[in-house]
Parts: structure tokens; sequence; C-alpha cells
């Protein structure tokens, strides 16, 4: 199975260096991976890199706490777009979720989705911190509130995807909605098991290693 297209090539680390990103933008375009997902401050960077090519450019939105005010998440996300990103992956208000404030929930995503002017987002769920339950209440409002995609984890907490997680947000948002498993996500055979849950987009930063343990099978 050929799945690098799948695959969104990470790199959110605090100490990326411009020599880090010009090295994951070209990997990317050696093996045809979906996207790049960068920090917000290296979106104009990494545009540059893949200027002229099909990869698009993902980058964070209140990352990886998803603590801050809606608003700015909004300014965030309508930044990154309009400095080139083509994806945005922003983190669910997680303590109003448990709190039941799904209003808030709600209105925090659809202000980012507007900001995002039409680029997929795809809301970050911190799945390791949910109950089964809360984990498909929470898909649920993801798909109500006009995002593209559910995603499990920031990858900067306490676990990361695992296939059970992800049949149960597939169960939760049905058969046409993206899911994108990410964190922990470290081989070929990591990956193959999160599509065959149900995953459509994978995000790792170990993404050459993984492109190249499909290139044996």
């Amino acid at each position: 199975m050929n799945i690098a297209g799948l695959i969104d090539h990470t790199i959110l680390k605090p100490d990326a260096s411009k020599s880090e990103i010009e090295r994951v933008c070209r990997e990317a375009l050696e093996y045809g991976f979906a996207s790049v997902c960068v920090n917000g401050c290296n979106v104009e960077y990494a545009c540059r890199m893949l200027r002229g090519s099909s990869i698009k450019i993902a980058s964070v939105v209140g990352f990886p706490l998803g603590a801050m005010h809606a608003s700015a998440k909004a300014f965030e996300a309508r930044t990154a777009v309009e400095s080139g990103a083509g994806e945005i992956d922003m983190v669910m208000n997680i303590g109003a979720f448990k709190d039941g404030d799904y209003d808030v929930v709600i209105g925090d995503i659809k202000d980012v989705v507007t900001a995002a002017k039409g680029a997929a987002v795809k809301v970050i769920i911190e799945t390791c911190l949910l109950s089964r339950e809360e984990i498909v209440k929470a898909s649920k409002l993801v798909k109500e509130s006009g995002a593209a995609f559910v995603k499990t984890s920031t990858g900067f907490s306490r676990s990361g995807a695992n296939e059970e997680d992800i049949a149960l947000i597939r169960s939760a948002v049905g058969a046409d909605f993206g899911i994108k498993a990410s964190g922990g996500i470290r081989t070929y055979e990591d990956a193959v098991r999160m599509i065959e849950a149900g995953a459509t987009r994978i995000g790792a930063s170990l993404s050459v290693d993984i492109a190249k343990g499909g290139e044996s099978k």
C-alpha cells in the first residue's frame, strides 16, 4: 500500500530551524506527502520551499493546548491562510468541552472555519484526555461545526492515536468525513493499522521511515 499521499509530514518542535524546515519540505517533494505541517511562524518559508508543487502547507492553531480565546485562534488561522497555508490543524477548547459548554466549543471551531476562508480545518480533540463517550460527542460536534477532519492528538499530551479511537471516531462521524490519526505513529505498520481502522490522513514526523517501510511491502 502506497500511503505517502496520505501523510502530513510534520515538524512542530519549538526549536525547529530554517534548515530543518527546508529538509522536511525537500522530503515532502521527494516522497509526495500530502502536506508539510509547520508552526505559524514557518508558513511563509515553507511556502517558498514548496512553490510550484501540489503539496499543501498545514499550520497549527491554538497549539498545543487549545485554551486560548476563540478570537486569538481565528486571528492565527486567518494569518496562516494569508501567509499561504492551505490547511489548518486547530486544537479544540478541551476545558469547555469537559464542562459541557458545547456552544463555546462549536463557536470556537466555527470562528476558525470562517477565518480559514475555505482551507480545510482539522480539529484536534486530544483523545487521550477523553472517555469513549466524550470522543463520540466531540467528534459529532466537530462535524456539526463545519470542519473537515477530526484529528486525534497533538502529540504533546499523554499519548497519541490508536486504532480503537480511530474506529470509534469513524462510527461517530460516518463514512465520508475526514479523520487524521496523529501522535506516536512511527512505522509503516502503525500507519496501515490507522488507515484500516478508518483514518484518511496520517500525521507524523517520521514520515520518511514510514514511506520507506511501504516500499518494501
